[in-house]
């Protein structure tokens, strides 16, 4: 297998430090819809805790790569170091958001190969990739991404899955996105959810 449970098989029953790594759409009209992606981001500075781990990153024309990531730490012990830096990692993000530009592929695989192999090495007891996209991912000649992804012990929730035009002539079109990526990701060992209500945030961390 190419990437993931490497570091699943040390998973301690006590660790209770959380990582999260968050996925934002830029392709297309998808763009428009990052100030909601920002309002999360937001809660989860506000929610996570000192020990625990963030990451959040584009997705692009080739998503596994760091150059993609837009901010990723983990907060210090300390809480007012950990403050700290959640103050710069909420600057940073609302920077990009302020400033991106749209990219012309999708590639969500590549982003969540990135966040497997960044949440395994944090150590993180509980990890969760959370995807912010319409889930339609457009990939440019020769990439290669049709692969199992091992995620053992992973959260993969999809947010704010946006209907597109062609969805609304065939419905059929979103639901299947949704059933391919719910595949997907069950076929790796994760867990699945959708949460298209951003007022339930409080959802997005549960096991």
């Amino acid at each position: 297998m190419f990437i993931g449970g490497l570091l699943t098989g040390c998973s301690d029953a006590e660790n209770h430090r959380r990582g999260v790594y968050m996925l934002m759409d830029t392709s297309g009209t998808y763009k428009n819809e990052l100030n909601k992606a920002c309002s999360i981001v937001h809660y989860l500075l506000g929610t996570l805790e000192p020990g625990d781990s963030l990451g959040v990153a584009r997705v692009d024309t080739a998503s596994f790569s760091e150059k993609d990531i837009i901010a990723k730490t983990t907060f210090d012990r300390r809480p007012s170091v950990s403050n700290g830096q959640k103050r710069i990692f909420r600057d940073k993000i609302d920077k990009f958001v302020s400033a991106v530009k749209g990219s012309p592929y999708t590639d969500i695989t590549g982003g969540v190969l990135q966040a497997v192999e960044y949440l395994n090495e944090t150590g993180a007891g509980g990890k969760y990739i959370l995807i912010f996209s319409d889930l339609k991912e457009e990939l440019a000649k020769g990439y290669v991404r049709d692969f199992p992804i091992q995620m053992r012990g992973f959260n993969v929730v999809a947010l704010n899955v946006t209907k597109l035009r062609s969805d609304n002539i065939d419905p059929r079109e979103y639901m299947s996105r949704l059933e391919y990526w719910k595949k997907r990701s069950e076929e790796g060992s994760a867990r699945w959810r959708v949460i298209n209500d951003l007022e339930r945030l409080d959802a997005i961390l549960a096991d």
